[in-house]
């Protein structure tokens, strides 16, 4: 069955995706909500994922964040991680209304900044029956002592008081680039694989991707810390993915987090990076154990 383009609003902005329904199911079925990471929008790789769900029998709910891709939004290219974290329980609000969804069976999946959404929104919305953080965002303040070096940090924090500054007298926003190659460029992630990643599927299947985010998402980014109610979110049952070579969104993070979480509880621990998740035989590990999870948890 073809997947269906959706939209819905969040907080009077329209976000719009996908909705792919259950194969084999003829009545009310279970529903998988899925958010991508910083600057991502659906169609680097959220699709593939999202078929073989649906292939599993069950829903599955894929947009784009506010602000980025077909959902509107100003400023254009801002990530605002709380107003995120917002936008994905509207989604649930407009998935459970869904006549062919059963609102009682309702999952979550996020990777990377979107990891760290699923698990700040499981923690507090008992409508989440099951989660799945693949290669998760766990902090903003650990991510940035690990990616600044200590003599930068005053600069980027002058960089960061001087765009609020110019954002109350009514400037427009200052854009910087989502990916550079240069580890040491002024980039929202600057790294190697991280400039590969975007570039080459924005090129094969996402053309709508910008390589550029506001200044001011930087700082939305560090004040968001989604490992800190890690404990809250059982008994929701909780699957993490971690990459063990994961120098995106800090392996050593995740695993911090993950011993705090109560049962129930899984880790699934890939030899990869960040970004090996979406491809191969990463993807194929990563979506079947997400599948299991799901179809278990939502039965």
């Amino acid at each position: 069955m073809p997947r269906e383009d959706i939209e819905f609003s969040a907080d009077d902005v329209t976000l719009r995706g996908w909705f792919y329904p259950a194969e084999g199911v003829v009545s009310k079925g279970p529903v998988v909500v899925m958010v991508h990471g910083l600057s991502a929008v659906k169609e680097m790789y959220l699709d593939d994922y999202a078929e073989s769900f649906s292939q599993a029998g069950l829903n599955v709910l894929v947009y784009d964040h506010r602000n980025f891709g077909a959902s509107d939004g100003a400023p254009r290219q801002h990530i605002d991680s709380i107003t995120q974290a917002r936008d994905l329980r509207h989604a649930i609000t407009y998935a459970t209304g869904r006549e062919d969804v059963d609102p009682g069976r309702v999952g979550i999946w996020g990777s990377s900044h979107g990891g760290g959404l699923v698990l700040s929104v499981a923690a507090v919305d008992r409508r989440v029956r099951a989660v799945v953080a693949q290669v998760p965002f766990i902090s903003g303040s650990g991510q940035m002592t690990r990616l600044v070096r200590p003599d930068f940090l005053p600069t980027v924090r002058a960089q960061l008081d001087g765009e609020r500054r110019n954002i109350y007298d009514g400037g427009e926003p200052t854009l910087m680039p989502a990916v550079d190659a240069d580890p040491l460029a002024p980039a929202l992630m600057s790294s190697a694989e991280s400039w590969e990643f975007f570039t080459k599927t924005a090129q094969d299947r996402a053309p709508s991707w910008r390589n550029e985010v506001t200044l001011g998402s930087l700082e939305r980014i560090v004040e968001f810390e989604p490992g800190d109610g890690i404990h809250r979110i059982s008994p929701t049952p909780l699957l993490m993915i971690v990459a063990d070579q994961d120098i995106s969104a800090y392996a050593e993070l995740a695993f911090e987090a993950y011993e705090r979480a109560l049962q129930p509880k899984q880790l699934l621990v890939l030899p990869c990076g960040h970004f090996d998740v979406y491809t191969g035989a990463a993807f194929e590990t990563t979506s079947k154990a997400a599948c299991d999870h799901f179809v278990r948890a939502l039965a």
